[in-house]
């Protein structure tokens, strides 16, 4: 009698030890796509964030330029463009990046010059959610009507320090000069 009872616990024991065998596939199956998804939320936002950062220096680099802007060797409107264009060029032209619509679909406004109190650049853009993310922009009304996040950054910068503004001579530098010999 005593050995049945070992030969059933062994074999209770045996069967317990099977059945836990197939526990991390259980687990992998349910797992997996609870990674994935958390990937795409974590991935979006750090595209958009990219963005931001590839759009927010051009801005910034294109109010430095504007800021010395002069129609002293031409029409120079064109070049300014351009040079934001040529910085917006870090920026992939993959949909989930920057939806590139034929030509180049980056809405750029460009604000003053050197005679101007201050200088401002206006960078738009759009960007196509991820799948998944997509249904759920709709959702939350997050996305335009094209069903894409707007990305819009703003810059602004003085074209002259305030100390400079200040000055008895104003911003005319031969009244600079004369400043200092007097």
């Amino acid at each position: 009698m005593r050995g049945s009872k070992v030969r059933i616990g062994r074999r209770l024991k045996e069967l317990l030890e099977r059945s836990k065998q197939g526990q991390g596939t259980v687990e992998a199956a349910f797992l997996i796509p609870v990674v994935f998804i958390g990937l795409l939320l974590l991935i979006q936002p750090g595209v958009i964030l990219y963005d931001r950062i590839i759009m927010g220096a051009a801005a910034a680099e294109a109010c430095r330029l504007l800021a010395t802007k002069t129609d002293a060797a031409g029409d120079m409107d064109d070049g300014c463009e351009a040079f934001v264009r040529h910085r917006l060029g870090a920026v992939p032209p993959v949909p989930c990046f920057h939806v590139h619509d034929g030509g180049c679909s980056w809405d750029i406004v460009l604000e003053g010059d050197e005679q101007s109190e201050t200088v401002r650049v206006v960078i738009h853009n759009e960007a196509q959610p991820l799948p998944l993310l997509d249904a759920g922009g709709v959702l939350l009304g997050i996305v335009n009507d094209a069903g894409n996040f707007e990305i819009e950054v703003a810059a602004e910068q003085r074209t002259q320090p305030a100390w400079a503004d200040s000055a008895d001579a104003g911003r005319d530098p031969a009244g600079w000069i004369g400043a200092w010999y007097a």
